[in-house]
């Protein structure tokens, strides 16, 4: 004979979570087809490819160490080192070797990517100031910042050393 475990009741979502998750996927999703849209229109770029392009260029330098950039542009390993290589294709991004680490490697930013990310920046913060910004009051934009904190608090991990290999759970770059 078997004995029936209890299992875990599901906590379903009430039907104000049912709604606001809704509108939360249904925003969102549009959001980002507007812009992703935008910025491969008039740039060729897709929001991730500019999303390394920023990152890079607000990095003393304009440089990160990989692990670092795919934690701060959300990207796995992997899905950032094919993009670093497709950026590099265009002349925009190099990759250099850690001078500390030799498991490391650096994406820097080129000027020619330093200047594509100039010519395409205006439009895309139009296209973001449209279809976000001029929607919400000043209340609004505060709210939304602590909302999306709170929802990203935790899911991230503490940033990577920039090249001295010496943080114990930093495993070898893409």
């Amino acid at each position: 004979m078997l004995l029936n475990m209890a299992e875990p009741e599901t906590g379903w979502l009430t039907a104000d979570e049912q709604q606001a998750w809704r509108a939360f996927l249904t925003a969102t999703q549009m959001l980002f087809s507007a812009v992703d849209g935008q910025l491969q229109r008039d740039s060729a770029l897709t929001h991730g490819y500019y999303e390394i392009l920023v990152r890079l260029s607000e990095a003393k330098d304009g440089a990160l160490r990989m692990s670092q950039l795919a934690e701060a542009s959300t990207s796995s390993k992997s899905r950032l080192s094919h993009a670093v290589a497709r950026l590099e294709e265009r002349g925009w991004v190099e990759r250099l070797d850690c001078a500390t680490d030799r498991r490391g490697q650096i994406a820097r930013l080129t000027e020619t990517g330093f200047a594509a990310l100039e010519a395409a920046a205006p439009a895309h913060v139009a296209q973001v100031r449209k279809s976000l910004f001029d929607r919400l009051s000043p209340e609004q934009v505060t709210q939304l910042a602590t909302i999306s904190a709170a929802i990203a608090d935790g899911q991230q991990g503490s940033p990577a050393d920039v090249c001295p290999g010496s943080h114990p759970d930093d495993d070898e770059d893409a």
